[in-house]
Order: structure tokens, then sequence, then C-alpha cells
């Protein structure tokens, strides 16, 4: 079980990393989240929607409202060219932290 303040401190990067491929609902975050992840990370819709807009509300990602197949009415959500722009910074710091971290964990003698 990952804490939840790593949760809360990745899905910024992960939601943008996800949205790089293509315009995703909701719902579909959510598996996707939880596929690339192994099931480790389970997020909720609690716990996405307001990062969604706050990502939106800092113009990373917009939204679009459409009519699915089945006439009902879903909100898709794109990444920016800011939002492209962000995470490649996100991407470098956590490679940066990632790469301290594998340091960190080796054994004392390969350290050196």
């Amino acid at each position: 079980m990952i804490t939840r303040a790593l949760v809360a401190a990745s899905a910024k990067p992960i939601i943008l990393s996800l949205l790089l491929s293509g315009e995703n609902y909701g719902y579909q975050i959510l598996k996707r989240v939880q596929k690339v992840s192994g099931n480790a990370i389970d997020w909720s819709e609690a716990m996405l929607y307001p990062v969604l807009h706050r990502l939106e509300r800092d113009g990373l990602i917009k939204s679009e409202w459409r009519l699915t197949e089945k006439n009902r009415m879903r909100k898709y959500y794109l990444l920016t060219e800011l939002g492209r722009q962000d995470l490649e910074t996100e991407k470098s710091q956590w490679l940066c932290v990632h790469k301290a971290l594998m340091r960190l964990w080796r054994p004392a003698a390969e350290r050196e």
C-alpha cells in the first residue's frame, strides 16, 4: 500500500503523463492508473476530480463535454501545451529524486 502523501505528490505527474497519450475521461483515468501501477495505486473519484479541477484551473489541462454513444454527457480531459511543458519539469524532478534514492539504497560499498 502506497502512503497517502506519496499518492498525493505523484497525482499531478501521473495524470499529465496519462494525458500525454491522448484524451481521457475520469473513470478511464482511474482504471489506467490502477493498471499501470499493477493495482498499487487505487484512486477514488473523490481524490481524482479535485486534482483534475486544479490542473484545469492552472491551465495544464482542458476539458470538453461530449455526448457518448449512449446519449450521455461525458467530460474528456486533454493536455495543454503548458501541461506538456510542466510535465517535462515534473519528469526531471522525479527522475532526480529517483536517482538519489537508487544511490542511497545501494549497498554502502557500491555507493563510493
